[in-house]
């Protein structure tokens, strides 16, 4: 029922979506349909939420059955909650959709194919589930030989600071100059975004290098992988998946992520957020174990928090202070950033 094999998702299931948000805590509960509705609004229908949901992505609000009518082909459960496990209404509503025709589809640590009144319901309607938070069989252990192509990391000083956001947009940018570039999903929202992907926070540690050389195979047309990164090296809890991501990638180059507002790291108010110089040091010295030639090309910081004059200077200070272009890649994009990796040391891979 659920999908095995390689890394694509199976089209028979696909989009359009119909995003669900139930009733989430807060915004942050939310990002997984936030950010394929924000990256892909054309594969949106419209979303499902419960009455006292104060959130709204903008889209219709609309019903599971009226969501088929409308051409949805899927729904996507867009929320998330301490733990990633599926609550009794979350329940109730992915049955209503299998039964309405709808496929269904989830990034939750509680997978979708555990739950036998959503399997049993899959079966009898003949619909499809599929959980992003489970990698396919045979990944192999990583090798650490070098391989054809160019590769690109985003890192950052803590989670959830804009590292897919940043790799998409810089996917798009250098799309829309000519250059081949393909963003390699390592993460749950980034799966449902690329079609493509591994789930690197549930491969198993031995082999999260490998699985990331595994999407990121080598490529001869001059193109650029640009791999989505996870979790912080400063991070005491997620530290381990970034490192795996910093060997198995071997990139040529780096974008270190940053939210300027932020004061400890998530979820450990004890720990207060690494200094740039030394946070992106220690991601090029970790890099150089299997790409000596690393270099880092460009910051990108997340300044939703901040006026718009701040903002400004905020990627002024930083970009002074490393050296590098610093942008906001939502609300400035990430030409400069571009620029400085399509700079000659790049060129000819």
């Amino acid at each position: 029922m659920s999908n095995h094999g390689d890394a694509t998702l199976p089209a028979h299931w696909g989009p359009p979506y119909l995003l669900y948000l139930g009733n989430p805590a807060d915004d942050l509960a939310i990002k997984t349909a936030r950010g394929v509705a924000f990256w892909r609004p054309e594969w949106c229908v419209g979303q499902y939420r419960h009455r006292d949901c104060a959130l709204t992505l903008g889209l219709p609000d609309i019903g599971m059955a009226e969501a088929r009518a409308r051409g949805a082909n899927t729904l996507m459960i867009g929320t998330a909650n301490a733990g990633g496990t599926m609550a009794a209404d979350i329940v109730a509503d992915a049955v209503a959709a299998l039964d309405a025709g709808l496929n269904v589809v989830a990034g939750l640590h509680q997978k979708l194919r555990d739950n036998a009144d959503i399997v049993a319901a899959a079966r009898r309607n003949g619909r499809m589930l599929f959980d992003a938070r489970d990698p396919a069989p045979g990944i192999p252990v990583g090798n650490g030989r070098p391989r054809a192509g160019r590769r690109l990391l985003t890192v950052g000083t803590d989670c959830s600071v804009g590292k897919m956001y940043t790799t998409l947009a810089l996917e798009r940018a250098l799309r829309r100059r000519g250059c081949p570039a393909d963003f390699r999903a390592t993460g749950q929202t980034g799966i449902f975004v690329a079609g493509a992907g591994v789930p690197v926070d549930a491969v198993v540690a031995d082999f999260i290098s490998g699985a990331v050389e595994w999407i990121s195979p080598a490529r001869n047309d001059g193109g650029w992988d640009l791999i989505e990164g996870q979790g912080s090296l400063f991070h005491p809890s997620y530290a381990g998946v970034s490192l795996g991501l910093l060997h198995g990638a071997q990139p040529d180059a780096l974008v270190l992520c940053h939210e300027p507002t932020r004061r400890h790291m998530r979820g450990l108010s004890g720990y207060p957020l690494p200094e740039l110089k030394r946070c992106l040091e220690a991601n090029l010295v970790a890099a150089r174990l299997t790409n000596p030639a690393v270099k880092a090309v460009g910051v990108a910081l997340n300044t939703s928090g901040l006026p718009a004059s701040e903002a400004l200077a905020a990627c002024q200070r930083i970009g002074d202070l490393l050296q590098l272009p610093c942008q906001d890649p939502v609300a400035m994009g990430v030409e400069d950033i571009v620029d400085n990796l399509l700079a000659p040391a790049f060129r000819g891979g």
